[in-house]
């Protein structure tokens, strides 16, 4: 994403950057070419040995990565050099065989579904574990008093807890509407040259990926990849919000949440400063995260039955959302992991405030089972 890496362990901490750069491109690639083979064998279209070749070639060692990259400028797609390198592998008799009746788009889209779903296993369980930490500051400090802000004004009486109950329904309702688009709506895209081919073989690549089969070939319509973006820029958006609380709360003129990590934090400059290292590294992934969103929508106005452009504009916006939207994650389980909670900043700084909290600990329980089911 950045260059030489220098800012990815900003925007590209944890496990799900892995599943997003080129070498994973490559694998989903290969393995959308072997799923066809196998499919085309099923159906009686190619012979089965032909297909075993195919399967044995598509090894992401056996390509050359750097030259794959370097010849989609010529073309404008990867997959020609890697449909060229898969006939070479296979020999004479089984090249015809490699490919058939697929497009440059069959592949690519059918491995962004499946990059998303590799890539949305860790990046839902670094949010679930920012979850389970929400869910345990709720509950500890369900009776510790706060003053309640609106406007950036101090407000009425309310206890952290609560607080930590909203960031723990948010979460949870996100996690919810990406789980539902991994499981649901992350279609194989298998319609041929001009998305009349028969459903059969992209039935059978779908059932052999894991993916769902879609009513239609999509290549046009591009409700799918916006689902997974528009998820992604919910999840971001919570993540931005809770960073933002303790940013705001960690302020010394506040002084009620730390983050922890005693050896982070330092200033250049200003040796006495901690500053709050995981808030702003999730505000630095999540900030980018609307204008990529954008353009996935801004994408979706395609001519034809294949677009020039702006199908090709989604790649490289696709990974860097999942890439920053789970950097997010992984840093905001880490905030929350280890978040200090000074109880008696708190309750001085709430000193005078009026303010009901007869319904809290009902609130706190609502949300509590809610982040349990």
């Amino acid at each position: 994403m950045t260059s030489e890496g220098l800012f990815d362990a900003l925007y590209a901490r944890g496990p799900v950057a892995a599943q997003t750069d080129g070498r994973a491109w490559l694998a989903a690639m290969l393995d959308v070419e072997a799923a066809l083979a196998r499919a085309c064998a099923d159906e009686g279209l190619i012979p089965a040995a032909s297909a075993e070749a195919i399967v044995r070639a598509c090894r992401v060692e056996a390509f050359d990565l750097s030259a794959i990259a370097a010849a989609t400028g010529d073309s404008a797609t990867p997959v020609i050099a890697i449909v060229a390198g898969l006939r070479r592998a296979v020999g004479e008799q089984a090249a015809p065989h490699v490919h058939l009746g697929a497009t440059s788009q069959d592949i690519i889209d059918s491995a962004a579904m499946l990059l998303a779903r590799r890539a949305l296993e860790p990046l839902l369980a670094d949010a679930g574990l920012a979850a389970s930490a929400a869910a345990g500051l709720a509950e500890v400090h369900r009776e510790s008093p706060m003053a309640a802000r609106t406007l950036l004004q101090q407000a009425q009486l309310s206890t952290f807890g609560l607080r930590a109950a909203g960031w723990l329904v948010g979460l949870a309702e996100a996690c919810v509407r990406l789980r539902e688009v991994a499981d649901r709506r992350l279609a194989v895209q298998m319609g041929g040259p001009v998305g009349t081919r028969a459903p059969a073989v992209g039935a059978r690549v779908a059932a052999q990926l894991g993916l769902a089969e879609p009513t239609l070939p999509w290549g046009a319509i591009r409700v799918r990849p916006v689902e997974l973006a528009s998820a992604l820029g919910v999840l971001a958006g919570v993540f931005a919000k809770i960073a933002r609380d303790v940013e705001l709360f960690a302020q010394n003129e506040v002084g009620e949440l730390r983050e922890g990590g005693a050896e982070r934090g330092g200033s250049s400059a200003m040796a006495h400063k901690r500053n709050p290292v995981a808030s702003v590294a999730i505000l630095a992934c999540t900030t980018r995260v609307p204008g990529l969103v954008s353009t996935m929508l801004a994408a979706m106005a395609q001519e034809h039955e294949r677009a020039a452009g702006a199908w090709q504009a989604e790649w490289g916006t696709l990974s860097d959302l999942l890439t920053l939207v789970g950097s997010a994650a992984a840093w905001s389980a880490d905030l929350l992991g280890g978040l200090e909670v000074d109880v008696v900043r708190m309750r001085e700084n709430a000193a005078g405030l009026d303010g009901s909290l007869d319904g809290v600990a009902q609130l706190i329980d609502r949300a509590l089972a809610v982040s349990a089911r």
